[in-house]
């Protein structure tokens, strides 16, 4: 049962409490890359299609570039894992 006079907790920040708008901005773009990422490998294995290799050619510059913004992302991501169980995630 709930305690009607416990305060509810406000909504999750992702960038962390009090954070910058630069760190928000990061913590969106990182998350939107991961979610790139995610989508992409999933194409791949279902359907064994690399849609960032269709869309820029294979293992060209861009193609390459937007691997590595992926795998940035990704990296930042292990970052926000400690947050999440302080719960300002």
């Amino acid at each position: 049962m709930v305690d009607p006079n416990f305060p509810v907790p406000p909504p999750p920040d992702l960038a962390g409490a009090g954070s910058s708008r630069v760190a928000r901005v990061a913590t969106t773009v990182a998350l939107m890359l991961m979610i790139i990422g995610g989508f992409n490998w999933a194409l791949v294995g279902l359907f064994n299609m690399d849609f960032v290799a269709a869309l820029f050619g294979p293992m060209t510059v861009a193609t390459r570039t937007v691997y590595v913004a992926v795998g940035v992302a990704a990296l930042y991501g292990l970052t926000l894992l400690p947050r999440l169980g302080q719960g300002s995630l």
